[in-house]
């Protein structure tokens, strides 16, 4: 059966003490609504409506084109957002998801337990509940046999009634049709002055429907209202991730020391070592090496590489390239197999052809290297003239000297030479040898005439 899925998005959370709306904050490469939205993964989805009001338009921008947003405002709680959303689902019957866009670490398979549960003992309302070894502060879930005969929240609860350990997560799903009789039902009546969701627990109770309850892992009701819960749920976020992908066949000296966003992805086999930091659209081979040290952001590591002390962003990383240490690849680098970026080396804009090296202290920017060539320590491609960005072309099996400057647009042919200290602002010819250097002049004596002029001594 369909499900209409209603997620709760208009808070400013303030408790987080930021400028940015509370379900836009990241936790593992996903905002807090990113991660609502993937929990929805297993659920046959009929629509979303999104109930936005903090950041309205910054949220709606965060949303899929295909997911409704409706704007809450004023907004006078969470029975009052409900409704706001059930406008948004164009009249949908069947049953209503409503979850919180800030908790993500509920698992795809708990919401669709709990539809499944719905659904099959035909409930007016199912609760997603979870048991707390400390239940403080969260509404209690008072049970009647097999079915739920209320939520209590904290301040009205009875000292029995605190005992219970069973708390709500103000995750539920509803018969569409009992749920917006319902809510009509609920009134202000509080130290809020607002309408609350839970409330339509009540209603619906007193109108003699059965209310059910699922309970699952404490840690799936952790919601984010602070950037220490936003911290908290990020670890446990990178445990799942790294857990799933030791279970694949990945290798990892300390999990604890990995950090792995959730939409990367590892083949299995590879090595990662401490204080790696897999984030965006980076995908990692068989048995490359990543780390000590790395950070890597929408790169693309081939099988067999090496990278170690190293930060990459939007790269291109060939099958038993090596890259570092110290390495800084800018995005549009590209190294092709078996190339190598060395110690203190930045690449931007440029490929490094198959084979070639650049093995230490050097700048290439908007370049192009062709195949089994070496570039010596302290070559920079110049690249910018002060208006405008050029190119270098340096072909295959080419030797370029220490301390080259190539001053771009310039290309060096195929097997050419640059001689150490040479800057080359003219094409080299393929096989050639370019040299720029002026003539070396010796001054006999000049250390000992530099240590008398000092002791004043111009004799």
């Amino acid at each position: 059966m369909s499900v209409g899925v209603i997620v709760l998005a208009a808070g400013k959370g303030t408790r987080m003490k930021s400028d940015l709306a509370k379900v836009l904050h990241t936790a593992a490469g996903r905002t807090l609504l990113e991660w609502t939205f993937s929990a929805l993964a297993d659920i046959d989805v009929r629509e979303v409506c999104v109930v936005v009001g903090h950041q309205a338009d910054a949220v709606t921008a965060a949303c899929d084109p295909a997911i409704r947003t409706t704007l809450q405002e004023p907004q006078h709680g969470t029975g009052h957002a409900a409704t706001v959303g059930l406008g948004g689902l164009d009249g949908h019957e069947g049953p209503i998801l409503i979850v919180p866009g800030d908790m993500p670490l509920i698992r795809a398979t708990s919401l669709a337990s709990l539809v499944e549960h719905h659904v099959s003992e035909d409930a007016a309302a199912t609760i997603l509940s979870v048991e707390l070894d400390d239940p403080t502060g969260y509404g209690r879930i008072i049970r009647a046999g097999d079915t739920v005969s209320a939520i209590v929240e904290e301040r009205d609860a009875t000292d029995e009634q605190r005992r219970v350990t069973e708390v709500n997560t103000s995750v539920y799903v509803f018969d569409g049709p009992l749920l917006a009789g319902a809510l009509d039902q609920i009134t202000p009546d509080n130290d809020q002055g607002e309408y609350y969701l839970t409330d339509v627990i009540g209603v619906l109770r007193a109108d003699g429907h059965v209310v059910q309850a699922v309970a699952v892992d404490a840690e799936e009701g952790i919601g984010v209202n602070s950037q220490a819960q936003l911290a908290e749920v990020g670890a446990v976020l990178r445990t799942r991730i790294n857990t799933a992908l030791l279970d694949d066949g990945v290798w990892m000296l300390d999990p604890s020391r990995v950090y792995v966003d959730a939409d990367v992805h590892v083949e299995p086999g590879a090595r990662l070592m401490p204080d790696v930091y897999l984030e965006g659209a980076t995908s990692i081979g068989a048995m490359a090496e990543v780390g000590p040290g790395v950070r890597l952001i929408d790169t693309t590591v081939g099988a067999g590489a090496t990278i170690q002390h190293a930060v990459a962003i939007a790269s291109t990383i060939g099958d038993d390239a090596s890259v570092g240490p110290f390495a800084y690849l800018r995005p549009g680098a590209t190294l092709l197999k078996g190339s190598k970026v060395g110690t203190y080396v930045e690449v931007k804009g440029s490929e490094i052809g198959e084979g070639s090296k650049v093995p230490h202290l050097s700048y290439i920017g908007d370049a192009t290297i062709g195949s089994g060539s070496n570039i010596g320590a302290g070559t920079i491609t110049v690249n910018y003239d002060g208006f405008a960005k050029h190119r270098t072309v340096i072909g295959d099996n080419v030797r370029i000297g220490s301390d080259t400057m190539l001053v771009a647009p310039v290309t060096v042919g195929d097997n050419a030479f640059t001689g150490a200290g040479s800057v080359v602002t003219d094409d080299v010819p393929e096989g050639a040898l370019a040299v720029e250097r002026a003539t070396q002049k010796n001054v006999e004596g000049y250390a000992e005439k530099r240590r008398r002029r000092a002791e004043g001594d111009d004799s």
